[in-house]
């Protein structure tokens, strides 16, 4: 399974913005965005220009990427996905990527970052409707419990990243139980509630050229 493997946090200077790709690290002073935020490379600090059109959208496309943990194939194929669905084909994107087991195991707070949430479902950590599943992309449903597997109920990795979790951060579609170690995927997202920094439209816009 193809994933990107170099320095993450290279990512967010490149985008000029955090995108939380490394936990609790992104919001301590070690944080590499917040003493170098810059552009990545030997002429970071001196790199100038105004961004076409194009670059624009191009930015854009890559910003969610990164966030998300999906390279380009996938990506394309999410977004033939929502083009054929009905609706707003930016916001059938978000939530597509929404409904990642990754990405719905970091919002419930089981794990500190969607790269750890993504080691942790390979690893076969969490279950689905009582069923373990150790496909990171695998596509949760309304309705759907994701559980942690009860033979790692005990790992500090995840008790520490629900610790940090505030109540007031859940997101509104999903619901999670902290003493029972569950979570349920409620709904599809709504765009207003999904608490990302991204203008979907622009992407859109290039894979429509």
């Amino acid at each position: 399974m193809a994933r990107y493997t170099g320095p993450v946090c290279k990512l967010c200077r490149r985008e000029g913005e955090k995108l939380f790709l490394k936990g609790a690290r992104c919001f301590s002073a070690k944080c590499a965005f917040e003493k170098r935020a810059y552009l990545p490379g030997q002429h970071g600090q001196t790199r100038r220009g105004k961004l076409s059109e194009y670059g624009i959208q191009l930015r854009e496309k890559q910003k969610l990427k990164r966030m998300y943990g999906v390279l380009e194939a996938q990506f394309r194929s999410y977004y033939e996905k929502a083009s054929r669905q009905k609706g707003i084909t930016g916001e059938n994107l978000l939530q597509i990527l929404e409904s990642r087991l990754d990405n719905v195991i970091y919002r419930l707070g089981f794990a500190p970052s969607r790269n750890a949430a993504r080691q942790m479902v390979l690893h076969r950590h969490f279950i689905v409707n009582g069923r373990p599943v150790n496909v990171p992309s695998f596509r949760v449903k309304s309705g759907d419990v994701i559980s942690v597997k009860e033979k790692s109920r005990k790992m500090s990795a995840i008790h520490d990243s629900m610790r940090r979790l505030k109540d007031d951060a859940l997101v509104p579609w999903l619901r999670v139980d902290k003493a029972k170690m569950e979570g349920e995927f409620v709904e599809k997202p709504a765009r207003q509630d999904i608490p990302i920094t991204v203008q979907e439209n622009l992407i859109v816009e290039l894979y429509s050229k």
